[in-house]
């Protein structure tokens, strides 16, 4: 064969290969200048741009983007690129109400919408039962499910999550110490005040604190066997000031006796030696705990007084200390996408330590007033600070503060809305306090409100348990 032919071919070769390889570099560039948010604007202009991510319940709102329908993103459930800085978003779909929120896009970040709600705005109401006997409720931490319960002793326990909801009795007369006998009655009256009630996170069971007279009584009440439910009081002849379920299905509880803090193995019906001594404040994550504990002062101590915040893994030997304080503090500890936190609130000043040991503070956010209570919101995204009346929202994917008042005493209708009732109107919020809406009237204020698997609005009217349908048929 021609030599000077086989010559021209390997150049051929060779000069292809290397445009391919050339091409597939700049591909490999492009892709990585896009995913890093850069952007080739109208002006051809590159400019970093970041990311929105929304979703809505219903599914399918159309979106605008600053007043204007978006060509990109005209439903939810989707993403679009969107140049830095503030936008405003808004919801809209016929027959519901709209949502709108202005979100401050970050470069190279994604900014992610995912708890939009909007109301049907024409909605079925049905009755479900008659509650005129009961004199309280408390609503599961799932929202499927309610305990009724009144001065006697059987509650009813009613499934919401279903089409018809059936109600089945629960008989508590041998679970309390303030159970009594009357003559005339088959069942015993129950004379105790319910102090707390708390639900594990798949509802089988829910956590009671009682008070009679000058004592407090828990018990942790099994919703599918009440013989399997347990006086924890009278089992370890403690006067437990706290307790809290650790897991989904409360096969271990954590306590403060004595403000010794201790672990309660349920099945196994024992209480383990101190853990922390001096605890004031604790908060849990799985099996990792946070406190505030006053120090354990000795002879040789050069501290007079003082308090620390710890952090201690089940099962390891010893806490870390994270920092100390002049005076208790309120923590909490949660986990925000694939990074965890510990949160200290000391007065108006909540600190964040986030990494995988939580010693080094990563931010300060500083309030205009001192909260008494400091809550983790779902799935860990945000931090509520209350005091009274009034919020201060911390919300980690806004990475920004947002303080605000509310009407009246407030409770959660789904994982991130809140609610209040006032003068018999149902008022919602994000968990933010942006987008309030009045939803419902007539609503009673004695008792929970709840959405239950995005489809039904359960509220109390007129000594009823209701429910409105919130997706149109």
């Amino acid at each position: 064969m021609n030599p000077d032919y086989l010559k021209k071919q390997n150049i051929k070769v060779i000069v292809s290969e290397a445009f391919m390889v050339v091409a597939v570099i700049i591909t490999v560039i492009v892709l990585a200048l896009l995913v890093s948010g850069y952007w080739l604007n109208s002006n051809f202009e590159i400019e970093r741009n970041g990311m929105l991510q929304i979703s809505s319940v219903p599914t399918g709102a159309s979106v605008e983007i600053d007043d204007q329908a978006s060509s990109w993103l005209e439903r939810t459930n989707s993403s679009k690129i969107l140049a830095s800085g503030s936008h405003t978003v808004k919801l809209t779909k016929e027959g519901y109400d709209s949502w709108s929120k202005e979100v401050n896009i970050a470069e190279g970040l994604l900014y992610r919408l995912h708890y939009p709600r909007l109301f049907l705005q024409k909605r079925q109401l049905e009755s479900i039962i008659d509650t005129s006997k009961y004199t309280s409720a408390s609503i599961s931490s799932d929202h499927n499910a309610v305990l009724l319960i009144n001065n006697t002793s059987e509650w009813t326990y009613l499934n919401l999550d279903t089409d018809n909801p059936t109600p089945r009795k629960i008989n508590v007369s041998e679970l309390f110490s303030s159970v009594s006998l009357a003559d005339d009655a088959k069942v015993g009256l129950f004379t105790g005040e319910i102090l707390d009630l708390d639900w594990d996170y798949d509802a089988s069971h829910v956590l009671i604190k009682t008070r009679s007279g000058e004592s407090t009584e828990w018990v942790l009440l099994d919703i599918n066997n009440v013989t399997k439910s347990i006086n924890l009081t009278k089992e370890f002849g403690a006067d437990f000031s706290r307790i809290e379920i650790l897991d989904n299905n409360s096969n271990n509880l954590i306590a403060i006796q004595n403000h010794n803090l201790h672990k309660i193995d349920v099945s196994g019906r024992s209480l383990s030696a101190v853990l922390v001594e001096g605890v004031v404040d604790f908060d849990h994550y799985n099996n990792e705990i946070v406190f505030s504990a006053q120090q354990h002062l000795t002879e040789s101590s050069e501290d007079t007084q003082g308090y620390y915040v710890g952090y201690l893994k089940l099962g390891d030997r010893e806490a870390t200390v994270l920092e100390k304080t002049s005076a208790p503090v309120q923590v909490a500890i949660g986990k925000f996408y694939d990074s965890k936190y510990i949160a200290v609130l000391d007065n108006n000043i909540v600190t964040v330590h986030q990494n995988d040991n939580y010693e080094d503070a990563i931010s300060n956010y500083e309030l205009s007033f001192s909260p008494e209570d400091i809550e983790v919101g779902h799935n860990g995204e945000y931090l509520m600070l209350i005091k009274d009346l009034t919020i201060a929202t911390l919300d980690f994917e806004a990475n920004s503060v947002r303080q605000w008042e509310i009407e009246d005493h407030f409770g959660r209708l789904d994982n991130d809305m809140l609610y209040t009732v006032s003068n018999g109107d149902l008022i919602v919020y994000d968990f933010d306090g942006l987008n309030r809406r009045i939803i419902a009237h007539n609503v009673s204020s004695h008792f929970p409100v709840t959405i239950t698997s995005d489809k039904w609005l359960y509220y109390f009217s007129d000594d009823n348990l209701v429910r409105e349908w919130l997706i149109a048929k």
